[in-house]
């Protein structure tokens, strides 16, 4: 094989001295000479024939042995071939488990391009979202699932958190949807059916909100039945009436939980675009440094600075609501002769609301769970101060509304910052007359 191309040059030097010889025989040497090229050239054209048909497939197995530099030709290309067969079975090995893997899976799996573009899907896809091979591949994820909801979701490009969303098939069944984006621009969707979980979270609000409701009525009565002994008072004796402060005080408490517990399931179970409107954020804060240097009653330091052309498009009583949890929560937990910086201002980002004071601080560990409903960092204090333990979480959930967050910076014997963010979409900037 290493001598073919050698060969091959001696057989052509053979040839042209023949063309010589039979040239001085005949006395033509054009003539014989261009017989033999012509010879030589046919011979290659042959060859050249039988390796297109090899190439095109109608042939199969190494060609017949040919001499010169085409069998060195048929050689390694015949080499090529053969691992090029065992690699195509390598990748279609490969590629076979890869499906096995993913129809294994318990959740629908789809891979697309950046745009879309859907490439290849799991058994279980094709059950929830009723893709159907061939005729779905190629076509855009977002002409299958005609949700306004998944088309915002995929075009915002954040898929940090999962959609959840009605099923396209059935509106009874609830799926949970994350784009997970990984390789060389590649999507991957992962679908999973939440219609057990959906049902127990519903059962769970419904329960809140029913207990609130039947708490509500009873705890009225007491309330009113209460007062009325109170405004009596002058009939009892000391201890009566400490007993009856006692029972006003926990009714009160009560009757602010059962508010809580409302406003809470009201915020997890309206799905639809809450009233919104633009909301004079200034006047708000103003309002609520007033009440809380009224609860305060000068034990505090209190101070306000905020942007007064800076407002929000938003919810007017939730947007209440979150600002005054926070600065009552200050006012409350901030020891006697304490700072409480309220800050309103924007950035290049959002707008941002900070609650900022020099109390005790709150240990790391208590830092994640700030928002749980009920969780408290000092039980007996917590409830000492008349919080319900669900002021964070309905911050949480409203800011959440709002496409919003809640960051909370804290350290033990220094203070704690508690800060909101607004995204700039909902920032308006108001001219002051």
């Amino acid at each position: 094989m290493n001598n073919s191309w050698s060969s091959e040059i001696w057989r052509l030097v053979g040839l042209l001295f023949v063309g010589l010889f039979l040239g001085l025989v005949t006395g033509r040497f054009a003539l014989m000479l261009l017989l033999i090229v012509s010879a030589y050239l046919i011979w290659h054209l042959y060859n050249l024939h039988r390796l297109d048909m090899w190439l095109q497939g109608k042939r199969t197995g190494m060609p017949e042995v040919a001499e010169g530099a085409w069998s060195n030709v048929y050689y390694h290309l015949y080499r090529l071939q053969q691992r090029n067969r065992r690699r195509k079975k390598r990748l279609a090995t490969m590629v076979n488990r890869f499906r096995e893997s993913t129809n294994a899976l318990p959740d629908a799996a789809v891979i697309m391009s950046a745009n879309g573009t859907i490439e290849n899907w799991n058994k279980k896809a094709a059950e929830l979202l009723d893709l159907k091979s061939p005729h779905d591949t190629g076509q855009l994820i977002t002409n299958l699932i005609r949700n306004p909801e998944f088309a915002r979701y995929f075009r915002r490009s954040d898929y940090a958190e999962p959609l959840r969303m009605k099923s396209p098939l059935n509106e009874l069944v609830r799926l949970s949807m994350q784009i997970v984006p990984y390789g060389n621009k590649q999507l991957l969707l992962l679908v999973r059916d939440v219609t057990r979980l959906y049902k127990l979270e519903q059962v769970r609000k419904d329960f809140i909100a029913n207990v609130s409701h039947e708490l509500r009525t009873p705890l009225t009565v007491i309330s009113g039945y209460l007062e009325t002994i109170l405004d009596a008072q002058d009939e009892w004796a000391d201890e009566n009436d400490k007993i009856l402060s006692s029972m006003m005080q926990q009714t009160i408490r009560m009757q602010n939980i059962v508010t809580d517990l409302l406003l809470i399931s009201r915020l997890e179970t309206d799905d639809s675009e809450h009233k919104r409107d633009q909301v004079d954020v200034p006047a708000i804060l103003e309002m609520i440094r007033e009440d809380a240097d009224a609860l305060s009653m000068g034990r505090h330091k209190i101070k306000l600075a905020s942007d007064r052309i800076l407002w929000l498009y938003a919810n007017h009583e939730e947007i209440v609501s979150v600002f005054s949890n926070l600065i009552y929560n200050a006012v409350k937990y901030t020891p006697e002769g304490g700072d409480i910086n309220i800050r309103w201002f924007a950035d290049e980002r959002g707008a941002w609301l900070e609650v900022e004071d020099n109390g005790a601080g709150i240990a790391p560990q208590h830092l994640p769970r700030l928002t749980e409903r009920f969780y408290r960092v000092d039980v007996g204090r917590s409830r000492e101060s008349g919080g319900t333990g669900l002021g964070l979480a309905i911050v949480k959930h409203v800011l959440k509304r709002h496409n919003g967050r809640l960051e909370i910076d804290s350290e033990l014997g220094k203070g704690s910052t508690f800060r909101c963010y607004f995204p700039i979409s909902l920032v308006i900037e108001k001219e002051v007359a």
